[in-house]
């Protein structure tokens, strides 16, 4: 197991975990669940990420790590407010089966599989871009805290590239507790699930259930399969669509809202940083999942431990980590030229960060790389 693996994982596990735990816990409060609840969503989550990511990578021998619905996450948040855990849960099984419904229809995984390499490469690249312009902000504003993380990133890199994100982390962790940035820890304890059991109602599964469904496919699980055919991947469709499927059918009578495939967290996962050989790089899975397993098991506690870190510091080693990533996702996009200005469109359009009808950008991003790919093939033709 190479260093770079173990490395590449717990990044994707600390950025997965700590960057969106927010607003999971805004979901849990808005549909009223308990703290015990709360904890259980959490831990339960953490199991189908788990469980799902060491599956997928050790079946397929490619790097598939799974992460939760941040997407579906938001609009529980913003539309499940009094709506009570037990039909949500509801909610969340049927969004369950929709996603294993889903990876019963083969013309799904056709469509993606014929996505340009190009356009598939500039989505993600629009997606990555966001995080690491944000370096300059968050230095612009928390000088004392990021500027000696990126410090440490850039003079470890000269060194030893694959120790450059664990640098930037401790130097991090050092900077914030100097500054006294760091909030109290809380001792840790197991967690526990809770079980609820799920209720019906109809309004509920037209309001929540069906918009959780297409919003964890459009949002989540297409940009995923972009990144592994980003990184030279050929994303087993259908598989992956039915292990988080089921595995949030499994989760859903504890809380947890929906499993799905990783997109920017797993680009950590599917470079050359990972390791140099595309043919090992699924190791980090199976290590990833046993983060995902150590998490689950500390629960509410790990959760107050991930609160107390300076969202910045979370928000500058992501970004650092992604550096990487970008820079191969733009080199994919642009290494043809026919096909730069599709890729363009594709990036300009996903980086924008427009949201329509219910859809985010990397879809939009997609629809507009493919319609610009398609009238340049047509006349070339």
């Amino acid at each position: 197991m190479p260093v770079s693996a173990i490395v590449s994982a717990f990044v994707a596990a600390l950025v997965g975990f700590g960057g969106t735990l927010a607003l999971i816990l805004s979901a849990a409060a808005a549909v009223g669940a308990s703290p015990a609840q709360a904890s259980s969503w959490v831990a339960a989550l953490c199991l189908a990420i788990a469980g799902s990511s060491a599956f997928l990578s050790v079946r397929h021998r490619m790097p598939i790590i799974t992460a939760w619905s941040t997407p579906g996450a938001a609009l529980l948040a913003a539309f499940g407010a009094g709506i009570g855990m037990e039909r949500a849960a509801g909610a969340f099984l049927v969004a369950g089966l929709l996603m294993v419904a889903c990876a019963a229809v083969k013309p799904l995984g056709t469509l993606v599989s014929r996505i340009p390499v190009a356009v598939a490469a500039a989505m993600l690249a629009g997606v990555l871009v966001r995080f690491v312009t944000a370096l300059a902000e968050h230095a612009a504003k928390s000088p004392l805290l990021v500027l000696p993380v990126v410090a440490a990133f850039f003079l470890t890199r000269r060194l030893a590239p694959s120790w450059s994100v664990p640098a930037a982390l401790v130097a991090g962790i050092g900077a914030a507790l100097g500054s006294g940035a760091v909030g109290q820890m809380p001792a840790l304890e197991l967690s526990a699930l809770v079980w609820v059991t799920p209720e019906f109602d109809g309004g509920v599964l037209i309001s929540i259930a069906l918009p959780l469904f297409l919003v964890t496919m459009a949002s989540q699980n297409l940009p995923g399969f972009a990144v592994l055919t980003a990184s030279g991947y050929v994303p087993p469709v259908r598989s992956i669509l039915a292990t988080t499927g089921i595995a949030s059918l499994l989760t859903a009578p504890f809380g947890a809202h929906a499993s799905n495939l990783a997109a920017i967290t797993a680009a950590l996962c599917t470079g050359p940083e990972c390791d140099p050989d595309p043919r090992a790089r699924w190791k980090a899975g199976p290590v990833y999942a046993l983060f995902y397993l150590l998490l689950a098991a500390a629960g509410a506690s790990l959760v107050a431990v991930f609160a107390a870190l300076p969202p910045a510091l979370v928000a500058t080693i992501a970004g650092l980590a992604l550096i990487a990533p970008l820079t191969g996702s733009l080199t994919a996009a642009l290494g043809v030229e026919k096909h730069r200005t599709a890729a363009i469109v594709t990036f300009a359009t996903t980086a924008s960060g427009v949201s329509a009808l219910g859809l985010g950008a990397p879809v939009w991003g997609l629809v507009a790389g493919l319609a610009v790919f398609a009238m340049d093939t047509v006349r070339r033709r």
